[in-house]
């Protein structure tokens, strides 16, 4: 049997994106598919080896488990090793725990006892989706969350950080303007060295910032041919004007208002405060 290990780890080194069950087979044919079978579970039992079962037909494809990671995960038995790698799969989206049920068969009770034991060997973390604060996912310990799950630079410890928003605002209009003009990789440079942010903003979230800006009217877009700069606006939008404090808009007996009734904008001091505006 040590002659058929070491020949599957040898194959490991020739085929390291996974050998498919058939393709073992193949590749070793002087050794018997029982002595195969047998290297197979000391490997996968040593966490040297782990097994892939493909959804689409089934089939078996065995990968190799690094040296590293095959030490981390010692001492874990088959059921946990299961959860660990369903939740591996699933990348920095994590894993649903009523998923997880389905996918590894287990018992709600044993998935909830075998995650507390890969979370106290800081093997998987917890995570709640900004969109899904009710339910609870799992992910490997050392990824990053994807940004659909945090919510992305806008979101700080799941709740929407509407101030951290209106300080990068202040600051883009800010250096727009003493700039006069100023292109979005030049914006981003200045957020960057001026440590405005704690978290590594994407040119893509400094984008959000400057069109904020310019829906609200205080920044220009131009377009020009090496690309698009942004300047303060040459006519900013009034906070209010006579057309957005009009009180018809908001009163609550407005269809009962005639020029000959009771209720009448001849005798109505809101209007008339309006008309004076």
């Amino acid at each position: 049997m040590e002659r058929a290990t070491n020949a599957i780890l040898d194959l490991f080194k020739r085929i390291p994106d996974g050998i498919p069950q058939h393709v073992l087979s193949a590749e070793l044919p002087d050794i018997s598919n029982s002595v195969l079978a047998a290297a197979i579970n000391r490997l996968s039992k040593e966490k040297k080896l782990q097994m892939v079962q493909n959804a689409a037909d089934n089939s078996i494809t065995y990968k190799e488990v690094e040296a590293s990671k095959s030490a981390r995960l010692k001492g874990l038995v088959a059921e946990e090793l299961l959860v660990y790698q369903c939740i591996e799969a699933a990348g920095n989206t994590g894993l649903w725990t009523k998923d997880m049920k389905h996918k590894t068969n287990l018992q709600q009770t044993q998935v909830t006892k075998i995650l507390k034991q890969l979370e106290s060997r800081n093997l998987v973390k917890a995570i709640k989706p900004v969109n899904q604060p009710s339910k609870k996912f799992y992910m490997l310990f050392d990824l990053e969350p994807a940004r659909e799950i945090t919510g992305g630079a806008w979101y700080t410890d799941q709740d929407y950080d509407s101030e951290f928003i209106e300080v990068l605002q202040t600051q883009c209009f800010n250096f727009i303007k003493q700039a006069g003009e100023a292109s979005l990789e030049e914006v981003s440079a200045f957020i960057h060295d001026k440590g405005i942010s704690k978290i590594q903003l994407r040119d893509e979230d400094v984008m959000m910032i400057l069109e904020t800006l310019e829906f609200d009217g205080r920044v220009d877009r131009i377009d020009n041919d090496d690309g698009d700069s942004f300047r303060q606006a040459m006519l900013a939008i009034p906070q209010t004007s006579a057309f957005t404090s009009i009180p018809c808009g908001v009163c609550p007996v407005f269809t009962e208002c005639t020029p000959d009734g009771p209720i009448s904008p001849i005798t109505c001091i809101y209007y008339q405060q309006w008309l004076d505006f």
